[in-house]
């Protein structure tokens, strides 16, 4: 083989064997050693692969048939898992899944933080991995005259029109989206025509209290009026009692960004609520809150087993959000101070804990790294600092006021090993520890993982 040059070209058709799967669940086999990714390809199998691009260094190719086929291969439930993409391991056992996903921390680990001999213990999955989430946001279509509503396509915003379940939503939020087109298509409501930025109806999003079956509807429309709007409500509700809350969002933007910034009450409260733990919380439209709540009780079980909080231990939670992990520190802690963007998630957090009665709870809509110099300079010491960064990781000048405000132990909750590994290596320069991660099995048949890490500061000899 030349130097530079693939060994294969492309649509040629090859038979190959997968050694290994990458981060996003594809299956990796060789050809004299240029590595091909394969989706739907799994580790010990051999298929006859057509390859589909070829770059320098890798390629990527097509599965067209399982001429070897691995043990850990299970038939996916959903009948449309090869169209859509929102889950992407559904062919793959779930003790493969759990497996990949622990080795999936490890290696950025290794390969970001050079963190070795860092315990990454067995994640914590769940009994039943389906029908686990609790909100759903699907777009709506029309299709021969008739309003139609389902996920989009792999790689495109076609909506996949022969979808009427998802088999990891709560059944309760299929059957309400299935509810709110039916009765649209009838009264005449037309669906957001994407392309043409015209039409009404864009979207339909359902949230499903896992504890207490309550259910919100939130209808976003492109147009400022609903049309037909007091049938609607009055068929919803009178048929299903345990609808609590209607609302109407309003985007008229030309986005992806699924809601706008105007929601409007149609029927019941601006809120439903649920429970985790002991802990109750009100749930509003636009309000952050995990969509597997079983799997959030083992996450926050966790980061409080991590924090080793004492009575008199003070404690800042950064990207508090709504205060769900605020609230369980504060059963422990004398004092917990959390930090938040968005005012939305603050006036929800403190309405939260006023709901369950907490008092040792203070909570500030600032950016951390601006927040806790001050807090520094006023004298303020926490013991213990959580924090739980959206995908992108922590600012690298969030992570030095972390340092710099010296707690003893500093518990991270990661949705993503890749930025989690990162900041971990600053922390490390910084003079903290990694001890151990838990990852812990949020979002089953997906490869996403999240994982608390515990980090202790060291001590100078």
């Amino acid at each position: 083989m030349a130097k530079g040059k693939a060994p294969v070209r492309k649509n040629e058709t090859i038979t190959l064997q997968f050694e290994d799967l990458t981060h996003e669940g594809n299956g990796v086999g060789k050809i004299n050693g240029y590595p091909l990714f394969v989706p739907y390809g799994l580790p010990g199998e051999e298929a006859t692969v057509k390859v589909v691009k070829v770059n320098k260094n890798f390629g990527f190719g097509k599965l067209i048939e399982i001429t070897k086929s691995s043990p850990h291969r299970v038939e996916p439930p959903c009948d449309v898992f090869y169209k859509c993409g929102g889950c992407q391991i559904q062919h793959m056992s779930y003790d493969m899944q759990l497996e990949m996903k622990q080795n999936q921390v490890k290696n950025v680990l290794r390969k970001i933080a050079h963190l070795d001999d860092v315990p990454v213990h067995n994640p914590l999955g769940m009994e039943d991995p389906w029908r686990y989430r609790n909100k759903v946001s699907i777009p709506v279509g029309e299709h021969k005259g008739e309003l139609i509503t389902g996920f989009y396509r792999m790689r495109s915003h076609d909506i996949i029109k022969d979808m009427d379940t998802c088999v990891v939503q709560d059944e309760v939020n299929d059957r309400m989206v299935e509810a709110v087109r039916r009765i649209a298509d009838r009264l005449g409501i037309e669906a957001y025509d994407e392309k043409n930025d015209k039409g009404t109806l864009r979207h339909i999003m359902v949230r499903t209290g896992r504890e207490t079956k309550d259910t919100m509807i939130v209808i976003i429309t492109r147009t400022a009026k609903l049309p037909h709007q007091d049938e609607l409500v009055k068929e919803l509700t009178e048929t299903y009692p345990h609808i609590k809350s209607i609302m109407h969002n309003i985007n008229n933007r030309r986005t992806n960004v699924i809601l706008g910034k105007e929601t409007k009450l149609l029927y019941g409260e601006k809120y439903i609520y649920d429970t985790i733990g002991d802990i109750r919380f009100a749930i509003s439209a636009k309000s952050f809150y995990q969509v597997n709540p079983p799997q959030t009780k083992k996450l926050y079980d966790k980061a409080l087993e991590y924090a080793d909080i004492g009575s008199n231990d003070i404690v800042v939670d950064a990207y508090c959000g709504i205060g769900t992990i605020s609230l369980f520190l504060a059963q422990k802690a004398k004092k917990v101070y959390g930090i938040e963007v968005v005012p939305e998630a603050i006036d929800d957090a403190k309405k939260n804990a006023k709901l369950n009665g907490i008092t040792n709870t203070e909570f500030v809509v600032d950016q951390a790294e601006k927040v806790m110099p001050w807090w520094k300079a006023q004298g303020l010491r926490p013991d213990v600092i959580v924090v739980d960064p959206p995908r992108k990781g922590c600012e690298v000048d969030f992570i030095q006021a972390m340092i710099d405000m010296e707690p003893k132990r500093i518990v991270y909750v990661s949705c993503n090993p890749s930025t989690l590994a990162r900041d971990l290596k600053i922390l490390d320069e910084g003079g903290y520890e990694t001890k151990e991660v838990q990852p812990v099995d949020m979002f089953p048949q997906s490869m996403h993982i999240e994982s608390v890490t515990r980090l202790e500061q060291r001590l100078c000899n």
